[in-house]
């Protein structure tokens, strides 16, 4: 077994671990396999990583998820409602959402 990791640009576009980037990361490399897209195997076969992290992981990344998006979307209307002003007179509110989407 080589000593040197893959590269990772590569790794990641060949659906290997994210740890040796050697192991599969699922059990069907077809992605038009639409049944089975989503089966992974518990553990990397190569280094053992566990595929699945802790459920805490991915409730904090989308609580800090949400968190920013508001605040951005705070900030930006405040900084909208200062330098350019709101009316419901006319069509600043839509101006403001839509680049608020983008």
């Amino acid at each position: 077994m080589p000593s040197t990791k893959p590269g990772y640009f590569l790794s990641l576009l060949s659906m290997k671990c994210p740890r040796c980037r050697r192991g599969p990361m699922f059990n069907n490399s077809n992605p038009w396999n639409l049944k089975k897209v989503f089966a992974m195997p518990e553990r990397c076969p190569e280094c053992g990583q566990k595929y699945e992290l802790e459920v805490g992981f991915w409730y904090g990344t989308g609580y800090v998820s949400y968190a920013l998006s508001v605040a951005f979307c705070v900030a930006s209307f405040v900084a909208w409602y200062v330098l350019i002003g709101m009316s419901t007179e006319d069509n600043r509110v839509f101006w403001w959402m839509g680049i608020n989407i983008l």
